[in-house]
């Protein structure tokens, strides 16, 4: 949480540069602090990144030390930061984004000072209005298995409505809808304490690696307003116990619990 003692960080400098080995360039790019390997893919795609003085393509490989990496002109500089990974309660107002000009207030302006001289990645968004369990590390190798849709990660939710939903729709949650040719869905939904009419402002949905804004987007298109979105828990490391805009640095037995199969419950209380 915010002011943890200092962390031993020497201990975990690691230098992925070092290695001889050819690694794929976007994988360097991560491990250089640049962007996550996705960002990076995008990066690449757009014609940002060279190599040598030539322009690089997706899936590239390069030799650390011995190739000119450069992205938007600028070179690419070995780096040397310790694996640390977050979980960070973020509050509502607040940005996932580095590097925001038309938000000038993001969820890094949260990082206690002993950690906001190193590059974070956020693994896994949460939009502006949103709040919630929010994972960033400086490992681009392991916000790389967080995101990617080959993994499985379970993402647990707390939604509240502005308007009542009835029991009887919760399948239409799961089938999902389609928009502008995405299909949006969630994999579970229950209702929080619900009415005699089995009814509930309140629900509780699971997901897997969901797009952007999708859970709004879905209860919108069944004509039904996101009053509070709240992420509390992603595979089975809960939020409980890290308080509103602070952080605790995880450790290995901690960020395995994100890619373990939750136990079925639903979250009962707007905490």
């Amino acid at each position: 949480m915010r002011g943890l003692p200092p962390v031993n960080i020497y201990r975990q400098l690691r230098s992925p540069m070092n290695t001889p080995e050819p690694i794929r360039l976007q994988k360097y790019l991560a491990d250089a602090g640049i962007c996550s390997r996705r960002a990076a893919e995008t990066l690449i795609a757009e014609g940002e990144v060279w190599v040598n003085s030539k322009q690089a393509v997706i899936g590239q490989k390069i030799s650390p030390g011995e190739d000119k990496v450069t992205v938007n002109g600028k070179a690419v500089r070995p780096i040397s930061q310790p694996r640390l990974t977050l979980a960070m309660h973020k509050p509502r107002g607040l940005v996932c984004s580095n590097d925001d000009p038309h938000n000038p207030e993001t969820i890094f302006d949260l990082l206690p000072r002993e950690f906001a001289r190193y590059r974070f990645f956020c693994a896994g968004r949460l939009d502006k209005d949103s709040e919630g369990l929010v994972i960033l590390t400086t490992d681009g190798e392991l916000a790389n298995r967080l995101m990617h849709p080959s993994n499985t990660v379970v993402k647990r939710y707390h939604v509240v409505l502005k308007q009542p939903y009835p029991a009887a729709r919760l399948p239409q949650l799961l089938k999902g809808v389609t928009i502008e040719g995405e299909r949006l869905k969630v994999e579970r939904a229950a209702l929080v304490n619900p009415s005699p009419a089995k009814t509930s402002t309140s629900l509780d949905v699971h997901m897997h690696h969901g797009k952007k804004r999708e859970i709004r987007q879905l209860f919108i298109a069944l004509r039904h307003d996101v009053k509070r979105l709240r992420r509390y828990q992603i595979g089975s490391f809960r939020l409980k116990g890290i308080p509103l805009r602070a952080m605790k640095q995880l450790s290995t037995k901690e960020i395995s619990l994100l890619f373990k199969v939750p136990r079925p419950h639903v979250e009962t209380a707007d905490r």
